[in-house]
């Protein structure tokens, strides 16, 4: 059966099949509902249904706590139609213009910049490419059926191959590939873009750029495509890791600031050991933001890292650093360990 779904205040519409979720119907018709995760876990598409009735496949409490859905609160990326729907959703302009696609990919390089950390580049076959945006990310199509979403590092101003930075999680089905089999020339499968993190161009506040481990590879991509662009935007970048060696690209941050004259970059780390002779900024990251900037209330906040890290940045910036709720913009890396917690 397919229901008919109209989304407010925009008055768009699109078709969902009974077996589908609302966000994988909307992104099938271009209409551009903000997501991150896409399972439940990281409450970007988070909307109302203002009519009709869904019901919702397994999902994280803290996204959709009870009390919410109650209210008529929807995690879209989880819910199903049972009837035709009217819903309240902010959307993303310009979506359409960037096609969702399904493409072969070569392993051009692999290389190490920390224990756990493997930076690798995809080359695409010869006279194609993908259209993105900065901050977006990609999902690996595995052979079981199973995928797997990593950040591009890539600006997309860039005639470069595509980048990636992938953190070993041991026992991951991919990860423990990339980090033991995995070799150069090899064939992975990938569909994107994805995700509505992706820089604003339209505003001119001064940004933070707010990432913990491997959350800085779509940081990355924002820096580098502001830098291609020319513009002239106010950035200042928090990156934290547990250990000094999490901050893998700390030497290029520090060549952005010393080169870009407005940017300023602020390294935190949270459990440094007396042999790292750390000397910088020490505790949780984004209480170094609340620190230096006590008042956000001007600004736009981009925010990427562990579940924990994102939710605690939004929820402290905008109850005690009166930051506008809809500047703050994230995306939260979910594990499989983070989607199988109740």
């Amino acid at each position: 059966m397919t229901f008919q779904v109209t989304v407010q205040p925009s008055g768009h519409q699109f078709s969902c099949e009974e077996d589908e979720t609302i966000l994988a119907a909307a992104v099938r018709a271009g209409i551009g509902l903000p997501y991150g995760c896409k399972n439940g876990a990281c409450s970007s598409c988070k909307g109302k249904v203002l009519s009709g009735t869904v019901s919702h496949k397994a999902h994280q409490e803290r996204a959709l706590p009870a009390a919410e859905a109650a209210a008529g609160m929807s995690l879209f990326c989880c819910a199903t139609a049972h009837s035709d729907l009217v819903i309240e959703a902010r959307e993303v302009a310009g979506s359409e213009d960037y096609p969702l696609r399904k493409m072969p990919s070569r392993v051009a390089t692999l290389e190490k910049l920390a224990p756990d950390v493997v930076v690798m580049t995809l080359q695409l076959p010869a006279n194609e490419t993908l259209k993105f945006r900065a901050g977006q990310y990609i999902e690996f199509l595995l052979r079981d059926g199973k995928r797997r979403s990593y950040s591009l590092a890539t600006a997309p101003d860039q005639n470069q191959p595509l980048s990636l930075h992938i953190r070993h999680m041991p026992g991951g089905v991919f990860t423990d590939q990339v980090f033991s089999t995995m070799k150069e020339r090899d064939i992975l499968r990938f569909e994107g873009p994805l995700g509505t993190f992706f820089v604003r161009d339209d505003s001119e506040k001064p940004m933070v750029l707010l990432a913990s481990g491997t959350g800085f590879a779509p940081i990355k991509a924002i820096v580098e495509h502001l830098q291609a662009q020319g513009s002239q935007r106010a950035m200042t970048l928090y990156w934290g890791g547990r250990r000094p060696q999490d901050l893998y690209m700390d030497a290029l941050c520090r060549q952005w600031a010393a080169t870009l004259p407005n940017f300023r970059y602020v390294p935190v780390v949270s459990d440094a050991q007396p042999e790292d002779g750390w000397q910088g900024r020490s505790g949780y990251v984004h209480a170094a933001v609340m620190a230096d900037l006590p008042d956000l209330s001007g600004y736009q906040v981009y925010a990427c890292g562990a579940p924990i890290v994102v939710e605690s940045a939004k929820r402290d910036f905008v109850a005690r650093c009166q930051l506008p709720e809809d500047e703050f913009y994230a995306d939260a890396f979910t594990s499989e360990a983070d989607l199988n917690q109740p």
